[in-house]
């Protein structure tokens, strides 16, 4: 597995974990994180508060189904599921487009989608 791909994971587990050290380690200083239509951030600190839903109830599930990667640019495809402390939860497939410079995350652009439980 190459090393931007690693980088990935390494970033997806600290996700897993809401391991806010692990996940910055990943990241340029100046990094952008943007999901269209909702939210722009600039910076380590910007992207740090986004890492945990304040109305979490623990740790997300965090499944990549595939790790594309062409020159400096990983994507990642999954799911996520996680718990609400307010009982809901959310469940919704994610598609992540990671730009690196020097080895690290610079930009990150996420698309996500809730599913909707059809049973």
């Amino acid at each position: 597995m190459s090393e931007q791909k690693q980088i990935v994971e390494k970033y997806m587990d600290g996700f897993r974990a809401s391991d806010h050290e692990k996940i910055l380690s990943c990241l340029t200083d100046d990094v952008v994180w943007e999901m269209p239509g909702f939210y722009l951030h600039r910076g380590k600190a910007a992207f740090d508060k986004e890492i945990e839903h304040p109305n979490a109830d623990g740790h997300p599930d965090i499944t990549v189904t595939r790790l594309v990667e062409e020159g400096n640019v990983v994507i990642a495809e999954g799911a996520v599921k996680a718990k609400m402390q307010d009982g809901s939860k959310i469940d919704a497939v994610f598609c992540d487009v990671f730009h690196f410079t020097d080895g690290r995350i610079s930009k990150l652009t996420s698309y996500l989608m809730l599913i909707n439980n059809l049973e």
